[in-house]
């Protein structure tokens, strides 16, 4: 706790909203069942249900944050956010390759502190989950909000909420950086799930079973009937982490005087780093240096402007995006055409499109990485095992950049430039190029494979005709009425045909069985620099075993 005179010189959190993106990676059913997971999602009568049309026809159910929020954005991504109506029908997003599920149960939040008698309890907004076509990817959106909080608290829940599991435990057995206790809450107040982080001999033994990080109960709860497990039953859908154990974020802060808010506070908002005194640098001076230029956004930044001036501030950092704006300015907390409601739908979108690309990259990334375990080059199935995956990869990763990944998304500068931020913060653009670079790499080695199979076929069938020539002759030969066969009866017609036939064809099986060494053979054959002796070592090659 701080002292009270210091809570009183810093700002107020007048308007509080946070929302965690938590990218999954999907994996397959133990069974081999080839549905979607969203359409096992739908049969499994669980709390998920599928989002309805967020774009009503009907104009008067239009609200304009609706409106600003489709021409925010390029057309191409309309259309992946959004899909297209046709003939004036559109359910469910229509062709929208995205799936979104809501559950309704989950009204409040109950954060406990160790050092507070009393919890923090904040409101469930919605939660959310996209699924998206043709790519193994959900994503877990949990969207919370509370009013008047100190800076303080506010900095406490960006730090604590939002971790899959401890990290640790110190030596009293209390879990590092988490909340002495989270708790789900319905509409009338009581517990759903509450978390588990104090347990920490579960943790422990799931590590010591399955190589495997175990969730918290509450994150497990609120992602049933999805399960970490594969082997589950019912297989509804299985899921795996991609990153770190902290959650990203995104957060809007309402401050009754921006212009107390230290360069220190400022730097753990964006970070969302553990409180600390005003000024208090998180992190070192040298690495701090170049914060503004690097993780802030200040275009409509001004403290010492006054008279009409709604000042905001956006930053960035690859755990948080951070808004921060003064309450007392209408436009800044308007949830329909305000600051709050560009953060919470297109600066939101934004955010969800940049983890959606880098979780995308990381699942194909582990996707190679497991064919590659399964490849033994002496199993002549799992080398086509192999090539059969590689291709499927391949082809996942020309959908994906032709359907999702975009370099750009808006012309609107707020939204363009964050965007810009929040890809250099996140690596997306040298993810991309690194795994572009292991598929082309892949690529080449399926193509220098075949045209190695290809010219391993074509000398073969070059040695098997060389050699042919010499029974075409003969039997050419034999064809030029020397012996009077025409006239001979059928039996003895057919007697002779495969006395011909069967000497032939294990003559020219046996030359495909020889071939290399055949090859080899006649290309000694034609070499003028060696002499007859080199030749017959290489003639009686053929019957041995040594290797070429």
């Amino acid at each position: 706790m701080e002292p009270i005179g210091a809570a009183a010189t810093r700002p107020h959190v007048e308007t509080f909203h946070q929302i965690v993106v938590w990218p999954l990676q999907l994996m397959p059913i133990a069974d081999g069942e080839a549905r979607p997971p969203w359409a096992r999602l739908v049969e499994a009568n669980g709390p998920w249900c599928e989002l309805q049309d967020d774009f009503p026809t009907d104009t008067a159910l239009y609200q304009e944050r609706h409106y600003r929020e489709f021409v925010a954005f390029l057309p191409h991504v309309r259309r992946f956010l959004y899909g297209e109506r046709v003939a004036g029908d559109r359910t469910v997003y229509g062709e929208s390759p995205m799936r979104i599920f809501r559950r309704t149960d989950v009204a409040g939040l109950r954060l406990h502190l160790d050092d507070r008698p009393t919890p923090l309890e904040l409101a469930v907004v919605h939660v959310d989950l996209y699924f998206f076509y043709d790519v193994d990817v959900v994503i877990l959106v949990v969207e919370i909000a509370g009013r008047d909080l100190p800076l303080a608290d506010a900095q406490e829940i960006l730090y604590r909420f939002g971790r899959a599991y401890p990290a640790g435990w110190d030596a009293d057995g209390t879990a590092l950086n988490c909340f002495r206790s989270v708790e789900w809450l319905d509409r009338d107040g009581a517990v759903l799930a509450a978390s588990d982080d104090h347990d920490r001999a579960r943790f422990m033994a799931a590590v010591c079973r399955r190589q495997s990080t175990a969730l918290s109960t509450h994150w497990a709860w609120l992602l049933a009937p999805l399960s970490l497990d594969p082997c589950e039953d019912p297989p509804v859908a299985a899921y795996r982490q991609l990153e770190f154990h902290r959650m990203p974020i995104l957060a809007f802060l309402a401050l009754d005087d921006p212009r107390r808010l230290t360069r220190a506070d400022a730097m753990r908002l964006a970070f969302a780093s553990a409180p600390g005194g005003p000024d208090e640098l998180p992190y070192a001076a040298d690495f701090l240096a170049d914060f503004e230029a690097k993780h802030c956004w200040d275009r409509f930044h001004d403290p010492a402007r006054r008279d009409g001036w709604n000042d905001t501030r956006l930053m960035c950092s690859r755990q948080a995006f951070v808004a921060v704006g003064d309450a007392g300015r209408p436009f800044v907390v308007d949830p329909e055409r305000g600051a709050l409601a560009q953060f919470r739908h297109q600066f939101f979108l934004v955010g969800l499109i940049a983890h959606f690309h880098r979780a995308a990259m990381l699942m194909m990334s582990d996707r190679l990485v497991g064919t590659m375990n399964r490849l033994d080059p002496r199993r002549r199935e799992s080398v086509g095992r192999f090539r059969h995956d590689i291709r499927a990869t391949l082809e996942v990763f020309l959908r994906f950049t032709h359907r999702y990944y975009f370099s750009e998304i808006s012309d609107q500068a707020p939204l363009r430039e964050v965007f810009h931020l929040w890809r250099g913060h996140l690596g997306t653009q040298r993810l991309y190029e690194e795994l572009r670079e292991e598929i082309g790499d892949m690529a080449g080695y399926l193509e220098t494979d075949l045209l190695r199979r290809q010219a391993v076929t074509i000398l073969q069938l070059t040695v098997v005709t060389l050699f042919s020539q010499i029974g075409m002759l003969a039997t050419g030969f034999l064809g030029m009425n020397i012996f009077g066969w025409a006239e001979a009866e059928t039996p003895t017609k057919i007697t002779i045909f495969l006395a011909a036939l069967i000497p032939s064809a294990l003559i020219t099986f046996y030359t495909v069985l020889k071939a290399r060494r055949l090859a080899f053979f006649l290309d000694t054959l034609a070499n003028e620099k060696l002499d007859w002796k080199a030749k017959w070592r290489a003639f009686s090659d053929v019957w041995k075993g040594r290797p070429l």
